[in-house]
C-alpha cells in the first residue's frame, strides 16, 4: 500500500494557498501548524464567515478550510453565498464539523464541498483530505489547461480554414459535409493582372518578389474584406474575387466595380512606396456560376461556368490601367458609374464581345 508521505512526495503543496476559517484562535493555530508540516506556508486566515467572504473576493485561494458552527455566518451561508456568485467552480473546500451539525454537512457536499472532517479530527486524515483535494485540484487545473490549448487549436483551425474559404462553407465543412456545392443565378467576378511583373521578377531575388507581393495582394484582401467580397483565389500575379456569393446580394456588380477602382488606388500607392511602376489591367462580368469545394487534403472553393471563363477574357483583353466590362456588368452599373465605350474586342472561345471601360461612380 502507498503510504501517505509517498503521495505527499508527489505533489508539491508549497505552491498551494489555503484559506482557514474558524472563529477559534485556538483551532486556527492547530491547523495552521499541521499544514506547516506538509510544507504549506502560503496560509491566509479568517475568524468568521464574512471575513472568509471578503478574502475570497481578493484572493485566489486554492483550499478552504472551513469550520462549519460560527457566529453570523456559519459554513453552510458562506457555501451557499459562494455557489450564488458561482464563486465554487475552482475552489476546493473541505468542511470541519461537530457530529451535531452532519446534516448542514451534507447539505455542504451536495452544494459543492470537495470533502468533511469531522472534530476532533484526526491529523493523519486531514493530511489525507488535504493530498486528496490538491491532487484533484491539479488533476482539473490540467484538465483544464488541456481543454484550452485544444480551443486555441481549434482557433487556429478555424482561422486558417477562413483564410481559405467562406465561414459559411467553413461552417459546413465542420459539420460534416462533404460535397459541398451550389448554383448561384447572378453573380459578378472580378479577375485582375499585373503588366511588367514578369520583368520586376527578373530584377529582384525570390524572397523580395514575395514580400513585395505580399504587400500587394494583402492591400487587396483588406479592401474586398471591407467591400464583402470573397477572394477566391491568386494564380501568380493574378487576382480573382467575386460578389455576391456565396450570400447573394442584389449590389454584386457594384462591389466588384468599386473594388476594382480601389484596387488602382492601391497599385498607386504600392508603386510610390516602393519606387516600382507596375500596370495592372482588370476584368468584370456577372452572370450564373457554379460554387463547391474540391479537393481532399489541399481542399479550395472554386467557380466554374461560362461566367468565369468571360471574366476572364474581360481581364485578358483589357487594356493598361483600365477596367473592362461585359455587357451583362454594364447593364447593371450603367445607372451608377461613368462608362466608356471600348468598341467590340475578340474573345477567345466567346467571338465577338462589346464591351466598356469602367471609369468612376457617377
Amino acid at each position: 500500500m502507498t503510504s501517505f508521505n509517498t503521495m505527499a512526495a508527489v505533489t508539491d503543496f508549497s505552491k498551494f494557498r489555503v484559506l482557514v476559517v474558524d472563529d477559534s484562535r485556538t483551532l486556527r493555530r492547530i491547523l495552521l501548524q499541521e499544514l506547516k508540516t506538509l510544507g504549506i506556508e502560503n496560509v491566509v486566515q479568517a475568524a468568521d464567515g464574512i471575513e472568509a467572504l471578503e478574502v475570497l473576493k481578493t484572493t485566489d485561494i486554492d483550499l478552504m478550510l472551513l469550520d462549519m458552527e460560527m457566529p453570523e455566518l456559519d459554513g453552510l451561508e458562506v457555501l451557499q453565498a459562494l455557489k450564488a456568485e458561482d464563486g465554487l467552480q475552482s475552489l476546493s473546500v473541505i468542511v470541519i464539523s461537530g457530529a451535531d451539525a452532519i446534516e448542514k454537512t451534507i447539505k455542504c457536499i451536495e452544494i459543492g464541498a470537495e470533502d468533511y472532517l469531522p472534530k476532533p479530527f484526526n491529523p493523519v486524515l486531514l493530511k489525507a483530505r488535504i493530498f486528496s483535494c490538491f491532487e484533484k485540484k491539479r488533476l482539473r487545473d490540467l484538465e483544464l489547461m488541456e481543454k484550452q490549448m485544444l480551443e486555441i487549436e481549434q482557433m487556429k483551425t478555424e482561422k486558417l480554414m477562413l483564410n481559405i474559404l467562406p465561414r459559411s462553407i467553413a461552417d459546413r465543412l465542420k459539420r460534416g459535409e462533404k460535397n459541398i456545392s451550389g448554383s448561384y443565378p447572378d453573380v459578378s467576378i472580378l479577375f485582375s493582372d499585373l503588366v511588367g511583373f514578369t520583368q520586376m521578377s527578373s530584377q529582384i531575388s525570390a524572397i523580395d518578389l514575395v514580400k513585395l507581393l505580399n504587400d500587394l495582394f494583402t492591400r487587396f484582401d483588406k479592401r474586398a474584406e471591407a467591400l464583402g467580397l470573397e477572394k477566391i483565389k491568386t494564380i501568380g500575379d493574378a487576382y480573382m474575387a467575386v460578389g455576391g456569393l456565396p450570400i447573394p446580394r442584389p449590389d454584386h456588380a457594384e462591389q466588384c466595380a468599386d473594388m476594382a477602382l480601389g484596387m488602382f488606388e492601391d497599385l498607386d500607392n504600392f508603386n510610390r512606396e516602393n519606387g516600382k511602376s507596375l500596370k495592372m489591367r482588370i476584368g468584370i462580368n456577372s452572370g450564373p456560376v457554379v460554387a463547391g469545394v474540391i479537393g481532399f487534403t489541399k481542399f479550395s472553393y472554386d467557380l466554374w461556368g461560362n461566367t468565369v471563363n468571360t471574366a476572364s477574357r474581360m481581364e485578358s483583353t483589357s487594356q493598361h490601367g483600365r477596367v473592362q466590362v461585359s455587357p451583362s456588368t454594364y447593364a447593371a452599373l450603367t445607372d451608377s458609374f461613368v462608362m466608356e465605350d471600348a468598341g467590340v474586342v475578340v474573345c477567345k472561345g466567346l467571338g465577338e464581345v462589346s464591351t466598356h471601360f469602367l471609369v468612376s461612380r457617377q
